[in-house]
């Protein structure tokens, strides 16, 4: 059935119908909620709170933008609702990774080499934990995400040259932020 059939019998209550819609798009809900969060248990509870905001608000749904632009806007205003209610940012965490050395790749064997991949993983996430809220959502939703400039302008709503110079100023941020974690050699940075 065509997703624009689905929504309109969402709307008239069809549950099965909306469950097809949940289905389709809960993975991306999930990994929105999840890149924005860092937190599997937090991204589920957040991805399913945002599918009820959605069922009970789609009498507002007008069909002006397609259903998943819409979805995703609910998505990223719950959860951006939910971070601020838990501002409280975890510095320490921050300061930690700050005094964890990083070694070498010629030093290390195969499974330490994985071991600090994954630390400059979490590194980079919490870096970008630090961040403005817009600046890192734009971040999540095209380098993590992938969403195209076009789906962004829809789901922020905000101009094309908008997206462009926040996505180029976060990460400039970021890069500024990881900075005193590169390792350098010759003239090259290394993460």
């Amino acid at each position: 059935m065509e997703e624009k059939e689905l929504v309109r019998q969402s709307k008239e209550g069809n549950e099965e119908a909306f469950a097809s819609l949940v289905k389709k798009y809960k993975t991306k809900v999930f990994n929105l909620a999840w890149s924005l969060t860092r937190d599997r248990e937090t991204a589920d509870d957040l991805a399913q709170e945002a599918f009820i905001k959605a069922y009970f608000a789609l009498p507002t749904f007008q069909f002006k933008s397609e259903f998943g632009t819409w979805l995703y806007r609910i998505t990223v205003n719950h959860v951006k609702d939910y971070l601020r209610k838990k501002s409280k940012m975890s510095k320490m965490l921050f300061e930690k990774m700050k005094e964890m050395p990083l070694v070498q790749e010629n030093e290390i064997i195969k499974k330490e080499k994985e071991q600090i991949i994954e630390q400059r993983k979490k590194l980079v996430h919490q870096c970008l934990q630090t961040i403005p809220e817009k600046y890192k959502l734009i971040l999540s939703l095209r380098d993590i995400q992938g969403f195209s400039y076009e789906e962004i302008t829809k789901i922020l709503k905000i101009s094309p040259g908008t997206v462009d110079s926040r996505l180029h100023r976060a990460r400039k941020m970021l890069r500024k932020k990881l900075a005193p974690f590169f390792i350098q050699r010759g003239g090259n940075h290394e993460m």
